[in-house]
């Protein structure tokens, strides 16, 4: 299989970095069960990919602040305090990414990400600028996994999809890429990430 990569795209979120809103919330809705349901209905999951897909944040919270006004503050807070959500990076994932791009790889980054977070994230991580560029869902209206949001980044970026590997912690998001013709592998830690690499012909 060696030489049949020539291009390596890295996830950000939980590859890179880690993130989980529970951080700052547990102090902020010290109840766990409250936090749980605060989760589950107001500040969601499905509410939150629209920042990623690009609306803005005075948007997102407007709309949320219409519908439950006693919990505004606890909605601006998400915002807020987000830096506190992506305490630190995962060294190993990113010591084998630096170390591709070192050993003359290509590789690219594309991220469900939020544009003005994405901004902040670039100031506190610096590994975030090392790559050849980053496709962020959020500047371009497209989220993973969107077929589209690859085939974007493959243009861009000049990759040939079968000689692409994409590598993601969540599989909807690998079939995804799957689905747009590269090759994928799901995040589980940095030494599995290693041998999948290597397996796929990677020379590291």
């Amino acid at each position: 299989m060696a030489g049949q990569i020539d291009h390596i795209v890295f996830d950000i979120g939980k590859v890179l970095i880690h993130y989980d809103p529970n951080l700052p919330f547990s102090r902020i809705i010290p109840d766990a069960d409250e936090r749980k349901w605060f989760f589950q209905n107001i500040c969601t999951h499905d509410w939150n990919i629209e920042q990623d897909r690009g609306r803005t944040w005075e948007e997102a919270e407007a709309l949320l602040i219409a519908q439950h006004p006693d919990r505004e503050e606890h909605i601006r807070a998400f915002r807020k305090h987000w830096h506190e959500m992506v305490p630190h990076a995962y060294d190993g994932s990113v010591a084998l990414m630096l170390e591709l791009i070192d050993k003359g790889h290509d590789v690219t980054m594309l991220t469900n990400f939020a544009a003005d977070t994405f901004v902040e994230a670039r100031g506190i991580f610096p590994f975030l600028n090392a790559t050849r560029g980053v496709t962020v869902s959020g500047e371009i209206g497209l989220i993973k996994p969107d077929v589209a949001i690859y085939e974007r980044h493959a243009k861009d970026f000049g990759l040939a999809p079968e000689k692409s590997i994409f590598i993601d912690d969540t599989m909807v998001n690998v079939e995804g890429a799957r689905a747009a013709g590269w090759k994928a592998v799901q995040f589980t830690d940095a030494e599995t990430l290693r041998k999948d690499l290597i397996a796929h012909g990677v020379a590291i």
